[in-house]
């Protein structure tokens, strides 16, 4: 997704929420996806709220809020900050 530069949301994705522990292994690639990635995402879409929640010894997790307020969630539990990047992808290509 970082490689793509200027990497857009679409109309129809309202928000996203990344839920994850600060501490846990399973979290890890959580927090090395916003390390390397966050930063040039939120420039490609600088009005998108992406919402970041740490809380202890919780099961990483990506929510997904879309129009008409559907919601979606997935496991983010012991992924890669490239399998993060490619559930984040899906989130959005879904509808």
């Amino acid at each position: 997704m970082a490689a793509k530069a200027g990497y857009r949301f679409a109309s129809h994705l309202r928000e996203l929420r990344l839920h994850l522990c600060q501490r846990s292994p399973s979290s890890q690639g959580v927090r090395d996806f916003i390390e390397q990635h966050y930063v040039e995402l939120k420039k490609a879409n600088p009005k998108f709220p992406i919402l970041i929640r740490e809380c202890s010894g919780i099961t990483p997790k990506a929510w997904a809020r879309y129009e008409m307020g559907q919601e979606t969630s997935t496991s983010l539990e012991g992924l890669s900050a490239s399998q993060v990047v490619d559930t984040i992808i899906k989130l959005n290509a879904a509808k």
